[in-house]
């Protein structure tokens, strides 16, 4: 792979050991270029706009800015439409993973994920892919479940519509549906299907069209809440 392959990531940390630590890591791995790095959600939207990296490795709690605001200022600029954020944190709390979604992150994975697990997920979301991490999929899922009325959320229109859309998947579907669910990745899904990822994109986009989700997330909550997998079978 050339230089001119390579994913390009920002790093962004207000710690300065941890910003070393991730440039002096993931710097080793092939196809991976850290461009530059930030100490605070301020300076990574600055150095976003300047760089244009293809992933920003993205702390949460920083001073000036939190990496909520910067992820939010990050994928809502059409001249970053191309810029994956990552976001890191020490942090496993559910309030975090859903303001992290809510502002665009395409993955969200612990601190404590190990440099290969990183990597990967850099990989994962500069594809154009959304990736968070099992252990966290289980939280929110978990939480979302524990905090649901009896009957689902909405209206008896709203449950019968989503009953409906589940019907209408086909088994394939359905399949791919439960792997999504699982927090597996595109390739994670084609590898355990035996098929392409590209084969994998469509149909989620066909999964997605007829369940009017509008990303992974909006998906692993219609499998929960339509009953397809539960947290039992995790």
């Amino acid at each position: 792979m050339t230089e001119a392959d390579s994913i390009r990531v920002l790093v962004v940390d207000d710690q300065d050991l941890v910003r070393g630590g991730f440039k002096a890591i993931l710097g080793t791995y092939e196809g991976v270029e850290i461009v530059g790095e930030a100490r605070n959600g301020a300076e990574a939207v600055q150095e976003a706009q300047r760089l244009k990296p293809d992933v920003v490795l993205m702390d949460i709690r920083m001073p000036e800015m939190s990496g909520i605001e910067a992820t939010r200022a990050i994928t809502g600029n059409p001249l970053l439409a191309r810029t994956r954020v990552l976001v890191l944190t020490t942090f496993d709390i559910d309030e975090y993973v859903y303001d992290a979604l809510g502002a665009g992150a395409s993955g969200f994975l612990l601190k404590d994920a190990d440099p290969d697990e990183i990597v990967a997920a850099i990989r994962v979301v500069a594809a154009g892919d959304a990736l968070i991490q099992p252990s966290v999929m289980r939280r929110l899922v978990e939480t979302f479940v524990a905090a649901r009325p009896r009957g689902g959320w909405g209206s008896a229109e709203a449950a019968d519509a989503r009953r409906a859309a589940l019907a209408n998947l086909t088994d394939r579907e359905r399949e791919i549906l439960m792997l999504v669910a699982r927090g597996l990745s595109n390739d994670g899904i084609a590898e355990e299907l035996f098929i392409s990822p590209a084969t994998v994109k469509t149909h989620l986009a066909r999964i997605m069209a007829k369940t009017d989700a509008h990303d992974r997330a909006q998906l692993v909550v219609f499998a929960y809440e339509t009953g397809l997998v539960s947290p039992a079978g995790k």
